[in-house]
């Protein structure tokens, strides 16, 4: 198989580049989705160094900072194997076709779209996220930062029963996808207090130090944002301690030690795309663009504040 995939090439540089199909199911790519937060640090070449093979993407080519292909929002429809014929997820970098592992394809459920498909991964970690907080029926929950991961955290702590579940964000925007994904929307300065649960996912110590004023005593604030390298600040001063504040960290590459003993990765997976057929979530998909334009136009969807998860199309 002869195969084309988008290589970040050097700090903000992308282009199209013969690559590796690996081993396995032959997949023919229909769609894939720009995984904002995390690309972009690729982009930037900011991957710190203690992170490099934990950052690697299942079907990573090259190495950190540069040249890389990377990527992990796949969908594409399987040729042979047991999943000829039906479309499957992968973690799999921008690529229009591939192979891979058939224990590593996850089919769709019949009643989720494949172009909605993409925001697999996206809601495994918000999956993950919610099992790390903690959350519970009648608990009042904050997440900061309506990107993807917060927007699909938010809508899942939504379902919980009784649930007060705000999305903070400072666009003003985002109050139309709050209130599609069933949430309450608020500005920074008007964020709620005395949560039981705050998940942070804003990748802003701005974000972070607003986490913090808005748990209750002895709440939960769970860091979900991935920083890429460099210091942050944290406002441990004030009334951290003595609101005895939990800052826990979440991070989608480990199950909670608490469900480990029953769940895997498969199953989680399979989960994340079972939730994922309510056409509500459709609010996510900001954009898209043919694979062909992908490299002129990948640093212009990094930067803009306004991508949430942008759709590549294939075919």
């Amino acid at each position: 198989m002869n195969a084309t995939a988008l290589w970040c090439t050097g700090p903000e540089a992308a282009e199209l580049r013969p690559a590796e199909t690996g081993a396995g199911i032959a997949v023919e790519t229909l769609f894939t989705g720009i995984s904002r937060g995390t690309e972009r640090l690729v982009f930037q070449g900011r991957v710190p160094d203690s992170e490099t093979e934990r950052m690697r993407a299942p079907a990573q080519e090259g190495a950190f900072p540069f040249p890389v292909k990377y990527g992990y929002c796949a969908v594409g429809r399987a040729t042979e194997g047991s999943f000829a014929g039906r479309a499957v997820f992968a973690l799999h970098p921008h690529q229009d076709r591939f192979r891979m592992a058939e224990a590593m394809l996850t089919p769709l459920p019949d009643a989720l779209p494949p172009e909605r498909g993409i925001l697999g991964a996206n809601m495994e970690t918000a999956l993950n996220i919610l099992w790390d907080s903690g959350a519970s029926a009648g608990d009042r929950i904050a997440v900061i930062g309506a990107g993807v991961i917060g927007a699909l955290a938010g809508y899942l702590a939504a379902r919980l029963p009784g649930a007060e579940v705000t999305l903070v964000d400072r666009d003003p925007d985002r109050a139309a996808l709050a209130a599609a994904l069933g949430c309450e929307f608020a500005a920074p300065e008007t964020a709620p207090g005395e949560c039981d649960v705050v998940i942070h996912a804003s990748a802003t110590p701005e974000g972070l130090a607003r986490a913090i004023d808005c748990a209750g005593q002895e709440g939960t604030i769970v860091e979900a944002s991935w920083h890429g390298a460099g210091p942050i600040p944290v406002p441990l001063g004030g009334a951290f301690h003595s609101r005895r504040l939990r800052l826990v960290s979440s991070q989608v590459g480990q199950l909670p030690a608490a469900r480990s003993p029953r769940w895997d990765h498969a199953r989680r997976m399979a989960k994340a795309l079972d939730l994922l057929t309510d056409p509500a979530l459709d609010a996510l998909i900001s954009g898209e663009t043919a694979f062909a334009a992908l490299p002129g136009q990948y640093g212009a969807i990094l930067a803009d504040p306004g991508t949430l998860c942008h759709r590549i199309r294939y075919t």
